[in-house]
């Protein structure tokens, strides 16, 4: 069942050819301009699909980028979900900076390109879902709380850090982000039950 924004159209070659058109042609212009300033007919026309056509897919270009990041996101939880149970949290820290930095030229675009909102919002809706899927943790602050705060300072981290003209290593920004937000935010929070989790499922918007 397609998520919400997402339009249901034919699974076809072609229909899902067209959508991968599309957000392939959306990365491309947000490392050009701001997400404001990319309009329609400007992603339909450079993605080669008709203006019309562009509607069969998404009811608008927030529900593109919000397909965009939901499966750059998913992408990012399957690597870094398992890691999770390790006792030692700066490998997941690590596994998440090895994974941006794959990708850096999209996470740059999405997260400083005006698209940081919808990145942040997606980003907390799947860490949530999977949250709900744990047994109930009786302790302060609450679970949505940590959720929304450790997103928040991750996203806020990675900006940082793909803003810089000499980033530092990614060993280095492990131990950041395990020393200001996972070790705070996850070292006293049971994580057992975790190892039965798998990343599908996390509803991606594909």
């Amino acid at each position: 069942m397609a998520q919400s924004g997402v339009l249901p159209v034919p699974g076809d070659v072609r229909a899902a050819r067209s959508r991968t058109a599309l957000r392939n042609t959306l990365i491309s212009l947000l490392e050009q301009k701001p997400f404001e300033q990319v309009t329609i007919r400007e992603i339909a026309s450079k993605a080669k699909i008709g203006y019309a056509t562009f509607f069969r897919h998404y009811p608008s270009k927030e529900a593109l980028l919000n397909d965009l990041a939901a499966g750059q996101i998913s992408g990012l939880t399957e690597v870094v979900l398992p890691l999770l149970h390790s006792a030692d949290l700066k490998l997941t820290s690590r596994a998440m900076f090895e994974y941006v930095w794959a990708h850096k030229t999209l996470w740059t675009a999405l997260l400083t390109g005006g698209a940081a909102g919808t990145v942040k919002t997606e980003f907390i809706r799947q860490m949530r879902q999977l949250a709900a899927d744990e047994k109930p943790v009786d302790s302060w602050p609450p679970s949505d709380l940590r959720v929304a705060f450790s997103v928040a300072a991750t996203l806020e981290i990675l900006s940082w850090w793909l803003e810089q003209k000499e980033p530092a290593s990614i060993e280095q920004m492990a131990e950041t982000l395990d020393r200001l937000v996972l070790q705070p935010s996850l070292a006293d929070v049971p994580r057992v039950g975790l190892l039965e989790k798998r990343p599908q499922a996390v509803k991606s918007a594909r």
